[in-house]
């Protein structure tokens, strides 16, 4: 699974890697700074496309629309590649609602460890911005202002990511993130696998990371340097 990661480029530096729009950051104030925590809840940037790629806001926590309020149901911030075409609450943004959710890397607790767990930062040396693989919905609901939400697409672990975790974000590479847009034609399923095992980097964390009100660039620094 998925449940923090960090992001360390603008808003604006993203609106150019990405080809897109760029967003509101008045209206959005913490998209405009470095975040080495982001949550579920908090507002994430993803990038969608209607024919032009923009940068969008969107709270990460997937809605479905028969929630009746935000705490309705399950905070669902992930969707398995291997059901998610078929689950009521992902198949249609499976099909017409797919986005991309830049990260600079994520965190993972290995599962294995009793509690408190041990925090590991996953890194691409080679992407300092990677792209998860995303889906999003607009939850409108009598009583509440309308809001687009988002979740990350998981597939089973690679052999990297095994002994941490038995699930993985699914990468989507610069060179597919037109079909997963929808800007390519059909043929985004293939692209839900994990990435190569030398795609990632990762090393312990401090368990800092593990409160939602902590942030900056410490957390991401190796627990042990040497």
């Amino acid at each position: 699974m998925c449940g923090r990661f960090a992001l360390d480029v603008s808003a604006d530096a993203l609106a150019e890697i990405f080809a897109a729009s760029a967003p509101d950051t008045e209206a959005e104030p913490a998209l405009a700074r470095p975040r080495y925590n982001v949550c579920p809840t908090q507002v994430v940037l993803t990038i969608c496309s209607d024919g032009a790629r923009r940068a969008v806001p969107m709270r990460w926590g997937f809605l479905p629309h028969w929630y009746t309020a935000p705490t309705d149901g399950p905070l669902i911030i992930n969707a398995r590649s291997e059901t998610i075409a078929e689950k009521p609450a992902f198949r249609a943004a499976c099909r017409e609602r797919r986005c991309l959710i830049p990260a600079s890397g994520f965190y993972e607790w290995r599962a294995s460890d009793p509690k408190p767990k041990t925090p590991f930062y996953f890194h691409a040396p080679d992407h300092p911005v990677f792209a998860f693989a995303g889906i999003w919905q607009t939850w409108r609901v009598e009583g509440y202002d309308a809001v687009d939400t988002c979740a990350i697409v998981t597939c089973e672990a690679n052999d990297a990511m095994r002994p941490i975790h038995h699930r993985l974000p699914v990468v989507i590479q610069p060179e597919s993130w037109g079909l997963w847009l929808g800007e390519e034609g059909k043929g985004a399923a293939r692209l839900m696998h994990a990435v190569p095992d030398d795609f990632f980097a990762l090393h312990e964390v401090g368990r800092a990371v593990s409160s939602a009100r902590s942030d900056g660039p410490a957390l991401i620094e190796p627990l042990n340097p040497a």
